[in-house]
């Protein structure tokens, strides 16, 4: 585990023998600085040093950096809280003295920690309007939006605040969203041997036999392979799906608080990985009462940047199974969400009469009088022209449909539909509901229809 978690072939037998800084920036790629191999080498001493300690003396079943990992497992699997887990530690920390177990919760993690994969916490508008994140925005104070503080207003302790009974004063972030980066974490499943395996098994496995079993044998993989040939060439480059939905964490359903997770899906392994819930790689966390909406392309931005970078530059990487570097690409193939979520991703409308993702603007929709909800019974075109439904009138809506199949729009298509959209994101106290209602009238009776709410931030990604 450890040997996989740092990407080189090392061997711990009485003592840790490390490679040369030459070496190991041979290992991780030419952009590798000084500094990082040695506090690489450092966090790899102390966890060998922890692998090889045992838990308690004459003890040769678990080691301390063992015990801790299977007890983190054992946490993340039954669903857990903090304060349990502490309570567990403190108990056999205090039962168990002669055994090297850590006192508390933290030094746990600390001991965890360095086995990489860490998350960077990106401070964000209360409001949604923007992230407080690159160059220029990363040192503001303020939304440049709604001028809105980027921190919480300091507690009060019976009438004076904490800097005035002597305390530090320690600004606490108005909203704080969980970025975990994309390439360390590709990088990781080449560096295994037990997955670097099983990434190309896409085009290894020599079953066309024309049943649909995994997304390689869908039109749109194949497709995708004719137009970029020099990145289908590479059984290597990785294939990635995107999902996204709100959910509460505590299972209490009467708790207020939810988080909208970004989740991405690597479909280079087989069916019976790729959809396990261990193969999903968690990319954004975003903290919320209320769904994303628009808004959501404002905590895309990180993911968005990494996967321009992974689809220009690529990332050197070692694969373990050849034991040979290589040029890493990836590629955003397809998002997966409710119809909901389809407004929030690509900002389609799913509340009128234009709702209909396969008609577009070549529809027909059906209003109820009673209920006031729309229905759309356009089903009957995609039938054979002979079939006896479309004459049916009695068992539909009334009428024959002899209508075509709607057409195919490109992508090209769709984004001059949604070109001249504008969207602010955030919710602006200056813009009413009223005239939020009117905006979608305009966009909805322009010249060219389009049932888009904004220009999708992936439009931005690739066409």
């Amino acid at each position: 585990m450890i040997n996989d978690a740092f990407g080189i072939n090392r061997q711990c037998d009485n003592e840790v023998q490390f490679q040369s800084e030459e070496n190991i920036a041979q290992d991780w790629g030419t952009n590798c600085f000084a500094n990082d191999e040695v506090n690489r080498d450092k966090d790899f001493f102390k966890l060998a040093r922890d692998g090889e300690q045992p838990l308690y003396e004459g003890c040769h079943k678990y080691s301390k950096l063992s015990f801790i990992m299977k007890l983190y497992h054992i946490k993340c699997l039954c669903g857990m809280t903090d304060k349990s887990i502490i309570m567990i530690l403190e108990l056999l920390h205090d039962a168990f003295e002669h055994a090297k177990i850590p006192s508390s919760f933290y030094e746990a993690k600390k001991i965890i920690t360095k086995l990489g994969l860490d998350y960077q916490k990106i401070h964000a508008c209360p409001k949604n309007c923007m992230l407080y994140w690159g160059v220029d925005d990363e040192n503001r104070q303020s939304c440049k939006v709604c001028h809105e503080s980027r921190w919480k207003p300091p507690v009060k302790h019976n009438d004076r605040t904490c800097s005035q009974q002597g305390k530090k004063k320690r600004n606490v972030a108005a909203k704080v969203v969980r970025y975990f980066p994309l390439k360390p974490r590709l990088q990781r499943l080449f560096l295994s041997t037990k997955t670097a395996e099983d990434m190309r098994w896409h085009a290894t496995n020599g079953n066309n036999d024309g049943l649909m079993r995994h997304p390689r044998d869908s039109e749109a993989w194949k497709k995708f392979d004719e137009l970029h040939t020099s990145f289908a060439s590479d059984p290597q480059n990785v294939r990635l799906g995107l999902a996204t939905d709100g959910f509460n964490p505590f299972g209490n359903m009467s708790a207020s608080y939810s988080i909208w997770p970004i989740i991405l899906i690597p479909y280079n392994s087989p069916p019976w990985l790729c959809m396990k819930s261990m193969s999903f790689i968690i990319s954004t966390i975003k903290p919320g009462k209320r769904m994303s909406g628009n808004d959501i392309d404002v905590f895309l931005q990180p993911l968005i940047k990494e996967l321009k970078e992974l689809w220009q530059d690529g990332v050197d990487t070692y694969d373990a199974f050849t034991r040979e570097m290589f040029k890493l690409h990836a590629a955003l193939m397809w998002t997966i969400s409710d119809f909901p979520g389809l407004g929030n991703l690509f900002g389609w409308n799913t509340y009128t009469g234009l709702a209909c993702s396969s008609c577009n603007v070549d529809f027909e929709p059906c209003r109820l009088y009673h209920s006031k909800k729309w229905c759309f019974m356009g089903h009957r075109r995609f039938l054979d022209q002979r079939h006896r439904f479309r004459l049916n009138k009695v068992r539909f809506n009334g009428k024959q449909d002899l209508r075509n199949p709607p057409k195919l729009l490109s992508g090209c298509e769709i984004l001059e539909q949604v070109a001249n959209i504008n969207v602010i994101f955030g919710r602006t106290p200056d813009v009413s509901r009223r005239r939020k209602k009117d905006v979608l009238v305009t966009v909805m009776h322009r010249e060219t229809p389009s049932n888009g709410k904004r220009k999708a931030f992936f439009f931005n990604f690739h066409i």
